[in-house]
């Protein structure tokens, strides 16, 4: 019923997503949600962790594009200094941005994941678009904009049901 709602798989943090993970996933094509997943709100560059992160993956032969909500000149700045392709604003939870990115890049679906913080906007646009979600916890969600926090509350609420039904799941398998 409220499956859209839920991520296929949940880290706590990006740099905690490994190569040998991703390949026996089958995912080689990943679109990067910003704010919060790579960076600080606040802050203009990615933490030295996630920096090198990105690096690594690239170098192993991942692809990537930037896939934000945020202000394009801002998003575009940012994707310059990695020299990453993006797509903002990307207007999720709707999932014609995963959809465009894709296109854009000519991505398959079957082979692309969304990695972002947030449930009602990443979580959701992945997989209304069909492709793999990925969430990690936010990078001090403390300092978001209020639209952004105010629903932190209700991304709990889903995931404790998502976690009952998980342990559900895993106790019928037994």
């Amino acid at each position: 019923m409220l499956n859209f709602l839920f991520p296929n798989h949940c880290f706590d943090s990006i740099t905690e997503i490994h190569c040998d993970w991703l390949r026996e996933q089958e995912i080689y094509s990943i679109l990067l949600d910003v704010d919060s997943t790579l960076k600080y709100y606040r802050s203009k560059t990615l933490l030295p962790d996630i920096a090198e992160w990105l690096n690594r993956k690239r170098e192993q032969g991942f692809e990537f594009c930037l896939l934000s909500n945020g202000r394009r000149r801002r998003i575009e700045q940012l994707a310059n200094e990695l020299d990453l392709p993006f797509l903002a604003p990307a207007y999720k939870p709707f999932p014609s941005g995963c959809r465009r990115a894709m296109k854009m890049l000519y991505l398959d679906p079957d082979y692309t994941a969304l990695v972002g913080d947030q449930i009602f906007a990443d979580v959701m646009a992945a997989n209304l678009a069909g492709i793999r979600s990925i969430l990690v916890k936010p990078l001090r969600p403390e300092e978001e904009p209020f639209f952004a926090r105010m629903k932190r509350p209700f991304e709990r609420v889903v995931l404790s049901y998502y976690n009952k039904t998980l342990l559900h799941q895993d106790s019928r398998d037994s």
